[in-house]
């Protein structure tokens, strides 16, 4: 047989056998020794990085994350600080100018790279900013594993974003994305964005790290501490060692997470608590009249986790660990960072509702939010408004916790400054835009997905999209998938016009005309989202009486929701503007009929939508 068609057959078979196994994600596994010298704000780092390409592709290069080099005067965040002015993130200004060109020389953040090596080979490499891109003296095959080693020193920066020494609180070193991590490369392929500070991603990786520091400090981390007899702070420290220079050895294991954070304070003091059925949960923080909240919070968090578990899916790791570090609230593998001052007990409970979400939608369900911002920030906001509204009950029951989400989107599209919630997270235009995309229509499109089909419905896609993709990285698109598997229903319009356009649902009662034993209801569609309505009437003797009218383009219709018993109508097609009714009611029988009693429809102009029976 001819070579050449022996070589086309080949690749077409291995073509073919590459999407008929489509999903794959690649893997690490880190070996960290870590000394930090505390006074001068400085440590020196090795690792080992055992890295497995389970892609069908053969890699050449590799990239990894260097986040420190970011925070330096000139630097593309410093740029896109500068650009964005007052229209950017507010956290990385002062009157008007960027906190980072303000930095000191001896404050500014670096990795310095000493060398790194294959398999004990010398590599070639260059440092792009943030990103280090390394070039293999042997490509890395599909279905096999490599080891790098490397060795670095770094600078804690002047504390801006997350990561640094001394923030506003007092914490002495937030350590995180502080070392050189490598980027996840999936069926896109290298997700090595630039560090202008927004989001992160990474492939799962297990970490074992050692950290020498000054015996005065408390390290908190993301993981299980190895040695806890041995350090201060943990259990009764009888045992506490120190090296030969003094310093006291942490060693940490976490398995299957996205990174390891760690934070480091001679004042933190660290408590812990089981939940049932749950991981062991610890506090790290500086206790104090400031940080008076944080014991009244546990019985609070304790039913965070049960209530999550019951909801979305069952947390995957035996620890979680809250930190009093970094500049608001940051996630990471499984720990987050948090402001440790609050001025209520509900303001603490809900920065740590929405950062342990992040634990569901970011971590466990690892979506590269770089991409997806909305996958990330808009589940778990969905999330934290399902959880807080339960543990903080509103004195006045709302008709559903997303209420205010849905009154912010609104109030926001009037402003001209919506963009696209597919956009790229780090590319809008204004810090206010990403929110609103990222954050806002990304939980209200939780909260659509439960108008469409039903909240029973959503809730059997949110624990099967879990179950499917419990620990990898899912897209949109799987997502999608699942959701239209489970509800039945075509859903692609609905994900096209609210993520890829800044388009608009606007439905109003047009006209009612009364009859002697029934009225005719005219509805209108003056937006540019279209979508099926519920529609209910409030009778006189304070009964609730509902309709469902499909949208033609789901092709199968709701079958039941948590607001009550519907009868349903003929479908509305999309391409109709107006659609007309009869319920068997006269105008005696009724006090109020309109679009959407339970307010969850996204209406820009929702005063349109009821008609006062007078």
């Amino acid at each position: 047989m001819n070579k050449g068609l022996v070589y086309l057959f080949l690749m077409l078979f291995s073509v073919a056998g590459a999407q008929q196994n489509a999903y794959y994600q690649q893997n690490a596994r880190y070996t960290m020794d870590i000394e930090v010298d505390a006074a001068d704000f400085t440590y020196q780092g090795k690792q080992t990085v055992k890295y497995t390409n389970n892609s069908p592709d053969a890699l050449r290069v590799v990239y990894f994350h260097l986040y420190w080099n970011a925070f330096r005067p000139g630097s593309m965040m410093d740029q896109r600080v500068q650009s964005q002015g007052k229209k950017g993130d507010s956290r990385l200004q002062k009157d008007g100018v960027s906190r980072l060109a303000q930095i000191p020389e001896d404050q500014t953040g670096f990795q310095n790279i000493h060398w790194i090596r294959q398999n004990g080979t010398d590599l070639k490499f260059e440092i792009q900013e943030t990103i280090m891109k390394v070039y293999l003296n042997t490509p890395l095959a599909p279905n096999s594993s490599t080891e790098f080693t490397m060795e670095w020193d770094a600078r804690i920066p002047m504390q801006i974003r997350r990561s640094g020494r001394n923030n506003r609180e007092g914490v002495a070193m937030t350590m995180t994305q502080w070392y050189p991590k490598i980027a996840e490369y999936d069926y896109d392929g290298w997700a090595a964005f630039d560090y202008v500070g927004r989001e992160f991603h990474a492939p799962f990786a297990d970490f074992d790290v050692t950290i020498k520091i000054d015996k005065d400090y408390v390290v908190g981390a993301g993981g299980v501490l190895q040695n806890p007899l041995e350090v201060k702070g943990y259990d009764d420290n009888s045992n506490v060692k120190f090296d030969a220079g003094n310093k006291a050895v942490w060693h940490w294991k976490a398995k299957n997470i996205l990174d390891f954070a760690w934070a480091a304070d001679p004042d933190y003091s660290v408590e812990h608590f089981t939940i049932l059925d749950g991981p062991k949960v610890y506090y790290v923080y500086q206790k104090s009249d400031k940080t008076q909240f944080w014991e009244a919070s546990k019985p609070y968090i304790k039913n965070f986790f049960q209530l999550m578990n019951a909801t979305f899916g069952r947390y995957s790791y035996p620890t979680y660990t809250y930190i009093q570090g970094g500049d608001g609230g940051m996630e990471y593998g499984m720990c987050s960072m948090i402001l440790g001052e609050a001025t209520t007990l509900e303001g603490l409970v809900g920065l740590m509702v929405h950062e342990g979400g992040h634990s569901w939608f970011q971590q466990m369900l690892a979506t590269n939010e770089s991409m997806r911002p909305w996958m990330d920030e808009g589940f778990t906001s969905y999330a934290e408004d399902f959880v807080m509204y339960r543990l903080f009950p509103p004195q006045q029951p709302w008709p559903n916790p997303y209420v205010n989400a849905i009154k912010g989107y609104v109030n926001f599209t009037k402003t001209g400054l919506e963009e696209p919630a597919s956009w790229l997270g780090d590319h809008h235009d204004s810090g206010s835009a990403y929110t609103y995309a990222s954050y806002v229509k990304g939980e209200l499109y939780l909260v659509e997905l439960g108008y469409i089909m039903g909240e029973p419905t959503l809730s059997k896609v949110m624990k099967e999209y879990f179950a499917a993709w419990n620990l990898k990285h899912p897209s949109d698109r799987d997502f999608l998938h699942i959701a239209q598997q489970v509800s039945g229903m075509d859903l692609k319009w609905f994900h096209h016009y609210w993520l890829n356009t800044t388009k608009t649902i606007d439905y109003a009662v047009k006209s009612v005309q009364y009859g002697k034993d029934s009225t005719v209801i005219t509805l209108e569609n003056k937006g540019g989202i279209p979508m099926p309505i519920d529609f209910s009437i409030l009778t006189k003797d304070k009964k609730i009486i509902s309709y469902q009218i499909p949208l033609n383009m789901t092709h199968t219709w709701k079958s039941a929701d948590i607001y009550g018993d519907f009868t349903t109508l003929a479908y509305w097609p999309w391409t109709q503007k107006e659609y007309t009714f009869t319920i068997p009611y006269s105008r005696q029988q009724l006090l109020a009929l309109g679009i959407d009693f339970s307010q969850r429809l996204a209406d820009v102009n929702p005063q349109d939508n009821i008609v006062e029976v007078k």
